[in-house]
């Protein structure tokens, strides 16, 4: 899989979430119990404002001085005799990946939950070199046996999917001969994946934080999957966003307490796990680590109008909130970066020819930004794109000339006045009964998914009836 998941048009896409009734229910639901969660471990915690401002200058204070960081890091690990690879883009990133699994023959790899991962089209790339690659996360197992459906949240990733789904995908692919049950899907599911564990030769994990000064890595997760794909291969290979870095265990503290009670509203995840190259006399763990640090255009948005993006952890919360993504649903993005955080980083890494529409795709009610814990504020980022794509004529011209039209509409009283009072017969073509039911291109969107009230008669306005009151009071 790559950052593009759906190459069909935005529109296509976003009518197709609409009309998946179930898929529509699932996030709802989802979004209320997570938001709910959220809240009430976000309380036990204590000034969660606090904690917000403490997150957002521990990820301010990184990125500035993250060529420090990362130098620190690159240091540590090769003194405990890992390996570090940075790698300026995807295709470099999952080549090293490549050669590495070639050069030690191995062929059976697992692989734990990991965007970044997704992003370098790394499966696509070791499939393609004749290697059995599993995925070990239950969400993004289903999804693999599903002939690699895209996932549709950061965290939840099957969460299009009803145990229904699941079951008849596990009976057609993994010959499961038991019911619908949860527990017994996943006890199947399990059961399966320990003998992959054991058998793999090289285990790959994504990072939720490297910590420069110990030379090592930070895994946060609830399925313990990580810790065993990390541990039992002869060979752990970890890939990271060059960004996903802390200075020390303290600030990595901080985070995975703004992380975890972000993403799922837990105090903290079953498994908080720090980990790297083996220490001599260790008597378990993997003999050779590997780090892949990737850019793919993260340094060209370093410094740049869209640097706060880059303070993301991804907890997914800002998902968890934001109306759009409730409707459309994570498919409609056609990135395995959905929602308001995806509409804004996808367009940096991917650009505006294949993504111009997602920041569009929000009412800009600014709910994510209020929510998200490092505080970017991601309402006013999605502003700055459509801005750029405006600038950069990337538009339609009937667009363009409606806005035109709208702006100069709109900036002058007199002319505004005017319009108002033809408004109404103007209006009687469009409408069915009271309601705008076709008009010019700038209207379809709305009025294909709510109602548009048809404009009342002049004597029937607002501005009549003040006008009215005024002459009564004599003001």
């Amino acid at each position: 899989m790559s950052l593009q998941t759906d190459k069909r048009d935005f529109s296509e896409r976003t009518t197709d979430g609409l009309g998946d009734s179930f898929m529509r229910n699932a996030v709802g639901s989802a979004q209320d119990s997570l938001k709910t969660r959220r809240l009430s471990a976000a309380t036990a915690l204590g000034d969660w404002e606090q904690w917000r401002t403490a997150g957002q200058q521990i990820r301010q204070h990184t990125l500035q001085n993250l060529d420090y960081y990362l130098e620190q890091l690159a240091g540590n690990i090769e003194k405990k005799g890992g390996h570090i690879y940075f790698a300026a883009t995807k295709e470099e990133a999952s080549s090293y990946i490549r050669d590495v699994i070639v050069q030690k023959q191995a062929k059976k790899i697992v692989k734990s939950k990991s965007m970044v991962t997704e992003e370098i089209e790394l499966n696509h790339v070791l499939i393609e070199a004749g290697c059995e690659l599993i995925e070990t996360d239950l969400g993004e197992y289903i999804l693999q046996m599903d002939d690699w459906d895209p996932p549709s949240h950061i965290v939840a990733p099957a969460l299009h999917k009803d145990r229904r789904q699941i079951q008849r995908v596990f009976t057609e692919k993994l010959d499961y001969t038991d019911d619908e049950s949860p527990e017994k899907l996943a006890r199947f599911a399990r059961k399966v994946l320990r003998q992959k564990f054991l058998e793999a030769e090289v285990g790959i994990t994504g990072c939720n934080f490297a910590v420069a000064n110990l030379g090592a890595i930070n895994l946060v997760t609830n399925e313990g999957n990580g810790d065993l794909t990390a541990a039992i291969p002869k060979t752990h290979i970890a890939v990271m966003g060059m960004e996903r870095i802390v200075p020390t265990l303290a600030e990595m503290e901080v985070l995975d307490n703004l992380l975890c009670r972000s993403a799922v509203g837990q105090k903290l995840t079953s498994y908080i796990t720090v980990m790297g190259p083996s220490a001599a006399g260790d008597t378990d763990g993997p003999e050779e680590f590997h780090l892949v640090v990737v850019d793919n255009g993260r340094s060209d948005i370093l410094g740049s109008e869209f640097n706060e993006a880059l303070q993301c952890i991804r907890c997914g919360a800002c998902l968890n909130v934001c109306p759009v993504y409730r409707h459309i649903g994570g498919h409609a993005y056609g990135s395995i970066y959905p929602g308001p955080i995806g509409a804004v980083i996808t367009p940096l890494l991917g650009g505006y020819d294949d993504y111009k529409e997602l920041p569009f795709a929000s009412s800009l009610c600014a709910a994510c930004t209020d929510v998200c814990p490092v505080r970017i504020p991601l309402h006013e980022q999605l502003i700055l794109h459509r801005q750029n794509i405006v600038k950069e004529n990337r538009t339609g011209s009937m667009e363009r000339f409606q806005m035109k039209a709208a702006g100069r509409l709109l900036s002058s009283p007199a002319l505004f006045g005017k319009t108002l009072r033809f408004a109404h017969p103007a209006s009687r073509l469009m409408s069915r009964h009271g309601r705008i039911v076709r008009g010019p291109e700038l209207i379809h969107g709305w009025i294909g998914a709510r109602d548009l009230s048809q404009p009342v008669k002049q004597q029937d306005s607002f501005r009549a009836w003040l006008d009215k009151r005024k002459g009564e009071s004599g003001q």
